[in-house]
């Protein structure tokens, strides 16, 4: 999902990969919190970089539906012996729609038991599709990589009242990673990582490592927010030639609140590598 979040990813691997990824949100508490991710990027000689597309779609209890669909383009520049920049760009459409119909409003409610229907009030939203764009940069030098890009730039407007406090405010991530080899002989490396988001007065950072060999990788991050949240990931995925499955689950080990649960996330998926092209140094 990184290419998301930061357009300069894309094409970084070389070869054209297409991801899927679905995501359910505090599992076990019926709050109907689902995402789902499709992407597939691949780098372009004659774009000089890499180039994808991109469709997330976020389902929020049934009532609010945030589907995003966009492109991006990041162009590779090789700045030195060892040292490489992808500056990125991105442009997508955002559209947030409302379905009422399991909506439970205050008049309906009977004190002495059960829902009435139907209610007196009647809701319906035609849904705001608005525009945004995204900006984001990558350096790799040797064993080392890392990028900043901010996501929002033009802060659109979801609500259909022109309140301020549906803007979506613009996100700022910084992330760091490398690629070590620990065992030439058994194909095993392991990849340090960090990042850090900031957006609108919330910060979130994490840390954390993957091992990878042939066929198995396992990972695990910690994750703190100034919330007073932290939360613990971990997950693994196989790599079965072209295909790659993978699984993550996120719980809260320490919270800022007696409301958080402790179990915040499931996500699993698929990778798919659709066609080689030859990697070139740069990469």
């Amino acid at each position: 999902m990184i290419m998301i979040k930061n357009p300069s990813l894309a094409g970084s691997e070389g070869d054209g990969a297409l991801r899927l990824s679905y995501l359910n949100f505090y599992p076990g508490n019926n709050y109907n919190l689902h995402s789902v991710y499709f992407s597939y990027d691949s780098y372009f000689s004659k774009l000089h970089g890499g180039a994808g597309i991109y469709l997330a779609d976020d389902y929020l209890g049934g009532i609010i539906n945030d589907f995003r669909g966009g492109l991006s383009y990041a162009y590779f520049l090789q700045a030195g012996k060892d040292l490489f920049i992808h500056a990125g760009l991105s442009a997508s459409i955002y559209h947030r729609g409302f379905n009422f119909a399991n909506a439970i409003l205050p008049d309906q409610i009977d004190p002495l038991g059960g829902v009435t229907i139907p209610s007196s009030e009647l809701l319906a939203s035609p849904g705001k599709t608005v525009f945004d764009i995204g900006a984001g940069f990558l350096f790799i030098s040797g064993k080392y990589s890392g990028g900043f890009s901010i996501n929002h730039l033009a802060e659109p407007d979801l609500s259909t009242t022109g309140s301020s406090n549906e803007r979506l405010k613009r996100k700022l991530l910084i992330h760091l990673s490398g690629d070590f080899s620990v065992s030439k002989l058994q194909n095993l490396n392991i990849r340090p990582l960090t990042c850090i988001e900031v957006q609108s007065g919330f910060i979130n950072a994490g840390a954390g490592a993957a091992i990878e060999s042939k066929y198995l990788a396992i990972n695990a991050v910690i994750l703190g927010d100034n919330g007073k949240n932290l939360n613990i990931q971990t997950g693994f995925s196989f790599n079965i030639g072209r295909i790659a499955v993978y699984y993550n689950y996120r719980f809260n080990a320490l919270a800022g609140n007696k409301f958080m649960p402790f179990s915040l996330l499931h996500q699993t998926g698929l990778a798919f590598s659709l066609n080689n092209v030859e990697k070139r140094n740069t990469i």
